[in-house]
């Protein structure tokens, strides 16, 4: 192949070079790779915001000093809690599942209440994670 036969994958200019070369330059190759990748960049930036607030909000509530409190669903849903996104889900040996999002969680008691929980150290326990 020429070299006039061979243009930039990014911007359609002519490339000189390496035989192997499909960007005219670091910007072009940055451009293209950026925007290949954007749907997913979007995606997980999205994800992360929403498992940084939902932590935030657990944080919130958490007494100071305390590692567990009894809060209402209502009142963390209408704070702007997603309980569609956690990070981890913990199963004691009583079969409870606590839903975690980093270092803070809940587990559903009666009716609509939660008991949020804080890993003791900013531990994650480890016995059964899904």
């Amino acid at each position: 192949m020429i070299d006039s036969e061979r243009i930039c994958i990014e911007c359609g200019r002519f490339l000189k070079g390496r035989p192997d070369k499909k960007f005219c330059s670091d910007a072009c190759r940055n451009s293209y790779n950026n925007r290949q990748n954007s749907s997913y960049v979007n995606l997980m930036r999205n994800i992360n915001n929403i498992l940084r607030r939902n932590r935030r909000l657990l944080e919130e509530i958490m007494p100071t000093g305390k590692d567990t409190h009894k809060y209402h669903r209502q009142r963390l849903t209408e704070a702007g809690y997603d309980f569609r996104y956690h990070t981890h889900q913990y199963v004691n040996t009583k079969g409870q599942a606590y839903h975690f999002c980093y270092d803070y969680g809940y587990l559903q008691l009666e009716g609509e209440w939660l008991l949020v929980v804080k890993s003791k150290e900013g531990l994650i326990p480890s016995a059964s994670k899904s």
